[in-house]
């Protein structure tokens, strides 16, 4: 069973930048297609970023697309999520997972979930 750490997270002023990480634990991280997910305060957790286990494919909310980047190091056993031009509404709980079928967008598409990070951007 995997494990996934979310680490990263702070307080940032608008049109500041902050990367998370997503480690995991196990040997077969390199096989995981991963998703990020984000939950504001009274909102469903929704879509952020999806990055299938060769990383060759990316997908992104529109929400966040030009300004967040994924990527995955293999070799680290660790998922990244760049995010640069920060915005007040990006404010919430990070969180990572692992893809285990259905519509990428959906978050019972994915299991395995990390305790989140938390993000918090000031205008």
């Amino acid at each position: 069973q995997v494990e996934l750490v979310e680490s990263g997270g702070g307080l940032v002023q608008a049109g500041g930048s902050l990367r998370l990480s997503c480690a995991a634990s196990g040997r077969t991280f390199s096989a995981y297609t991963m998703g990020w997910f984000r939950q504001a305060p009274g909102k469903e957790r929704e879509f952020v970023s999806h990055i299938t286990w060769t990383a060759r494919a990316t997908y992104y909310a529109d929400s966040v697309k030009g300004r967040f980047t994924i990527s995955k190091d293999n070799a680290k056993n660790t998922m990244y999520l760049q995010m640069n031009s920060l915005k007040p509404e990006d404010t919430a709980v990070y969180y990572c997972a692992v893809f285990t079928g259905g519509p990428i967008y959906n978050t019972d598409s994915y299991g395995a979930w990390g305790q989140g990070t938390q993000v918090t951007v000031s205008s």
